[in-house]
């Protein structure tokens, strides 16, 4: 059975995706999984040992149509939805799945507040796509996988950060998504733990700024290292601060503890930290037992990532001022650390989500969900989940 798996970009959409590679490589004996995104993501799927083919979009359609044509696919599976893979479905002519962007619902969201998101994890409808082959969600989580030669070599980075650091992603594809570089910095002298600053080139000059308080303690890495090495920076971190950007997703597939910061975009687009429901559950038990070790028996039961979004929703994970209530069976304790992530948002901002993507510009000019961010509160999370 040949499958073709369509998602053009970006990083976090094409690792939010894998699971879907991984479950059709693995539960369909025969499968032959071949993977088409844009040739400039190369890097974020050539390493995927589950895809048996890869193909690469470069402004090239007709000829990579051709090419295509000729591998005969049983089924395609679209998971971008445009009018470029729309082409693509129809020129080869074989039955089809297809993703549900939602983009109505979207709209509503951004645009006029209204919240009718079905509270699913793109990842889940992901998956969904190839439920009609019998294939289900493994519990796994998310993949990414670095090269031998991409691996950071202890020389690679300061020795006053070889013993621990974390790793505070600054980057993002549009400025609405990212902290202004005064609230970066502040972040950056508030928080009393070595730090690596993981970005491009674009994002070097808000790095240098951002450390310029104290280089011994502050790495600036931003623009030394390609998508692989600043992946493995983010493997190697005792706790990722990330912006909503593809190495947030990255770190997700490692199992690292996240703080999600949150702007223009929001948890309630159904995207957030993904993990498997195996590590969630074994995170959970610890978690509480770390609580209240003397209460073994109220233990909460095992539940997968679908189970607690449908019964929590995704606002349940965000992070504001003050100490949330307890849970059933876990009573006086702060249920934000049962997760290993947790979105942080200016609490109660009615232009948030203001974009599905992002925007260059605060579309009201005030840019209240960066500008208005709680630093020291963001701060204490990093001391509370570093246990310090």
């Amino acid at each position: 059975m040949k499958f073709l798996v369509i998602r053009f970009s970006s990083i976090g959409d094409i690792v939010l995706a894998t699971p879907v590679v991984r479950c059709l490589k693995k539960q369909i004996i025969t499968a032959e999984v071949h993977f088409l995104t844009k040739s400039s993501f190369r890097i974020v799927t050539e390493s995927n040992p589950y895809i048996d083919k890869f193909f690469y979009y470069d402004d090239n359609l007709s000829g990579l149509i051709t090419e295509l044509k000729k591998e005969q696919y049983d089924y395609v599976i679209d998971l971008h939805n445009n009018i470029r893979s729309i082409k693509i479905k129809r020129a080869l002519g074989v039955k089809y799945y297809t993703i549900s962007k939602l983009n109505f619902r979207k709209l509503l969201l951004t645009k006029f507040r209204i919240n009718i998101m079905p509270g699913r994890h793109i990842t889940l409808r992901s998956l969904d796509t190839v439920k009609a082959f019998g294939v289900q969600d493994d519990g796994s989580g998310l993949d990414y996988f670095i090269p031998e030669k991409d691996r950071i070599k202890e020389e690679d980075l300061p020795a006053s950060h070889l013993a621990g650091y974390i790793a505070i992603v600054i980057g993002a594809s549009y400025h609405t998504k990212k902290l202004p570089p005064h609230k970066l910095k502040a972040l950056c002298e508030s928080i009393d733990h070595p730090i690596i600053l993981v970005g491009g080139k674009e994002d070097r000059e808000a790095g240098e700024y951002a450390a310029e308080s104290d280089r011994i303690r502050i790495y600036n890495a931003c623009g030394k290292f390609n998508l692989n090495e600043s992946a493995d920076i983010v493997r190697r971190a005792k706790l990722v601060i990330s912006h909503d950007t593809g190495l947030q997703y990255i770190a997700a597939a490692f199992n690292k503890p996240i703080l999600a910061i949150w702007g223009s975009t929001s948890p309630k687009l159904d995207v957030e930290p993904w993990y498997g429901s195996g590590y969630l559950s074994a995170f959970r038990q610890i978690a509480a037992s770390q609580m209240r070790p003397d209460a073994e028996t109220a233990q909460p039961p095992q539940t997968t990532h679908a189970q607690e979004a449908k019964t929590q929703g995704n606002r349940s994970a965000v992070s504001e001022a003050g100490m949330p209530s307890g849970e059933a069976g876990i009573p006086d304790v702060d249920t934000r650390m049962l997760k290993p992530y947790e979105n942080i948002m200016v609490p109660g901002l009615r232009c948030q989500p203001c974009s599905k993507f992002g925007n260059h510009r605060c579309p009201l000019g005030h840019f209240n969900c960066m500008e208005k961010m709680d630093i020291a509160h963001i701060a204490e999370r990093v001391r509370i989940r570093l246990g310090r």
